[in-house]
């Protein structure tokens, strides 16, 4: 654990018990517990914070692909960014109106009384 031997281990468990005393050991143990805990929790956090940007990094990449693969596509169709602007006169409602339309369209071309006919 942490490169350090069995003996070495042992000189630093007895230097311990000197220092710190047989009765405050076990809380120091405990508190020293508890903290390695947390800091390993706090690297597997941050070890998938990391996965989780990488991941990011890859949707941006095949999101600009798309994006480019879509620009070559309008581009090479001639098709506009944006949807297709409403028409600028109202359609017909039923074929009563186109029909209306066409024969008053007819009519005002035709020639009047033979005037066309030579």
């Amino acid at each position: 654990m942490f490169g350090i031997g069995a003996s070495e281990m042992i000189m630093i468990l007895a230097i311990a018990l000197v220092v710190i005393g047989p009765k405050k050991l076990p809380d120091l143990a405990k508190s020293l517990g508890r903290a390695l805990g947390e800091f390993k929790k706090a690297t597997r956090d941050f070890k998938e914070s990391l996965e989780v940007n990488d991941d990011f990094k890859e949707l941006k990449e095949v999101k600009k692909a798309f994006d480019d693969i879509n620009k070559d596509i309008r581009e090479a169709g001639n098709i506009p960014e944006t949807p297709v602007e409403k028409a600028k006169t109202k359609p017909p409602q039923d074929i009563a109106e186109i029909r209306s339309e066409n024969t008053t369209a007819e009519t005002e071309e035709a020639p009047k009384d033979g005037q066309g006919i030579k």
